[in-house]
């Protein structure tokens, strides 16, 4: 029992006053590249940019919450993901959200997203062709869910038009304009699908199912 005291004390009193000479977090873990990938709207130099503290700070000690603030701010971007690789640098998996129409509410304009949210719009390459939505978002984001919910593909509309009468004017790519009624617009909708998928259907360039139970074809 004795013997087992002596030994703790000793090794209390080596382990409390050894002091190593050569162990340094400092210089070692000290960050050196920041790598940014996954982005395809975003450009990575200013992402870097506005990353640029990263550099020379300690990834062993490195909180991810001031990264974390700075990415929230991008209106692009819908997650993310921080992987510290040692020693010196770190990973930033980018996931954007995709823009699927243009807003033009008045002089304000907005990419809207999939997940329904608004961002600023900035002339983007990748994006000029999108459908242009002449409304605001509110309206259009219960007609999108909508045409989701018929499996409507939203690439097939070159424009839509809300008026004041609460409904829409869907304008096609080939140029075919549907005319939705203000309410139950989905059984039109299902309808034009159908007769689009015949040949014989081509030739009318409007399709006008204000009245009920009445389609109307120019």
């Amino acid at each position: 029992m004795k013997k087992r005291l002596i030994i703790g004390i000793l090794l209390l009193v080596i382990l409390t006053t050894y002091k190593p000479q050569n162990f340094s977090l400092g210089s070692k873990f000290k960050i050196k590249e920041v790598i940014i990938e996954n982005n395809f709207i975003l450009q990575e130099q200013e992402l870097k940019k506005n990353l640029i503290f990263l550099y020379d700070s300690n990834l062993f000690f490195l909180k991810t919450n001031k990264i974390e603030n700075i990415l929230v701010k991008k209106g692009f971007i819908e997650s993310f993901e921080i992987k510290k690789i040692y020693p010196n640098k770190i990973k930033i998996k980018i996931f954007e959200k995709k823009p699927v129409a243009i807003i033009q509410n008045k002089k304000n304009k907005f990419y809207f997203t999939t997940s329904g949210d608004l961002i600023k719009y900035q002339n983007l390459e990748n994006y000029n062709n999108l459908p242009m939505v002449f409304g605001n978002k509110e309206n259009f984001t219960l007609l999108y869910d909508n045409l989701k919910q018929i499996n409507f593909s939203i690439d097939k509309i070159k424009r839509f038009y809300y008026f004041e009468t609460k409904r829409w004017d869907l304008l096609t790519i080939d140029n075919q304009t549907i005319k939705l009624p203000s309410k139950n617009y989905l059984l039109s909708l299902k309808n034009f699908i159908n007769l689009n998928s015949k040949k014989d259907f081509d030739k009318y360039k409007i399709f006008d199912y204000r009245i009920d139970d009445q389609l109307i074809l120019k």
